[in-house]
């Protein structure tokens, strides 16, 4: 079949073909809708299997494909990612096999076995050689909180409070050394893929070293809906009851990650749509316990522009009610002594 791929990435995706299928021939070629990261993704057929290929802008120096490719060899290298076929940072082009997706709510045993094996998947990543360094994650996300006021999406005083509280976690809060470890930093639902038989993480642009607890943060603020599911996670991750200290870090993260998944999906709805002007610009709207119900019964669709919108809001208001609550300043206190 003729290339479907823009002539800027033909070389490049010849390459890659004839390096992993010894063919630049396909059989079929079906563009794919991905998350916010801006690869270009494809569902190809070369022999009459099916791959998954991977088209990143090779000069975009935080999200860049080397440390993206390496991190994702090392999970594949783990059987935690789908196997790599081809990665070539310079082109900025990987091939991997294609995990046939089947929806996270056909999931057995009423959401505990997954968190189970969301908590094991999380441990054995955690356990891989060591990913590659970037920054420090609470650095990151002030970079991005620094950003945020030139987008002019919200009125400053909806997130002044907001901001002032992490900037003070922020100059606070460090990592101790034994928690760096090989992290995916945005296990969201899209980048969890179920074949009907086990988990698969994919998406690897956002890993690096960094604190054990973002991942289990990030799987608890998107997966699990009571206390109990949350002891299930760390229970599981640890082998045994969480000892005081990782309780603590496990919740102030837990409020982190609310801010950092508040901006991102902020930051990248004001870049689709700069001239946008939202009608209510202050952290107003559904709560995030209703949404995340909505999204498991569909009846909310997050990749709908407004409705990203509407879910970042809601998570910068759960960070700021998080960073008000007795209960983050108990673990803050915990840390401290």
């Amino acid at each position: 079949m003729p290339s479907p791929f823009h002539e800027t990435h033909r070389a490049a995706v010849d390459r890659a073909l004839m390096t992993a299928f010894g063919t630049t021939e396909l059989d079929a070629a079906h563009a794919l809708s991905g998350g916010m990261s801006g690869a270009g993704l494809w569902r190809i057929r070369v022999g009459g299997i099916a791959y998954v290929l991977k088209i990143d802008e090779p000069q975009n120096a935080v999200s860049g494909p080397e440390r993206a490719y390496a991190c994702m060899r090392t999970a594949a290298a783990a059987y935690l990612a789908p196997r790599v076929r081809y990665a070539e940072p310079a082109d900025g082009v990987a091939i991997i096999e294609y995990v046939a997706p089947v929806s996270l709510a056909e999931y057995p045993q009423a959401g505990h076995a997954l968190i189970v094996e969301l908590a094991q998947s999380a441990r054995l990543l955690h356990e891989t050689p060591a990913f590659p360094p970037l920054t420090d994650y609470l650095d990151g996300v002030g970079g991005l909180i620094d950003q945020f006021p030139s987008l002019d999406i919200l009125e400053p005083a909806a997130t002044d409070e907001l901001f002032a509280r992490f900037a003070t976690l922020r100059a606070d809060y460090r990592t101790p050394a034994g928690d760096l470890v090989s992290s995916h930093n945005d296990l969201n639902p899209g980048n969890i893929v179920y074949d009907g038989a086990r988990l698969w993480l994919v998406d690897w642009d956002a890993a690096f070293r960094a604190d054990r607890y973002v991942d289990l943060a990030t799987l608890a603020n998107w997966f699990t809906r009571d206390a109990a599911g949350k002891a299930a996670l760390l229970a599981t991750y640890f082998g045994r009851a969480p000892e005081p200290e990782e309780r603590a870090r496990f919740e102030v993260m837990r409020v982190v990650n609310h801010l950092f998944t508040g901006v991102i999906f902020l930051n990248v709805a004001a870049g689709e749509r700069p001239e946008a002007r939202l009608a209510d610009r202050t952290l107003a709207g559904p709560g995030l316990a209703d949404l995340h119900e909505r999204l498991r019964t569909g009846e909310f669709a997050i990749l709908q522009w407004e409705n990203r919108v509407t879910y970042g809001k809601a998570r910068l208001a759960a960070a700021l009610e998080g960073l008000k609550a007795p209960a983050f300043g108990a673990a803050v206190a915990q840390l401290a002594a």
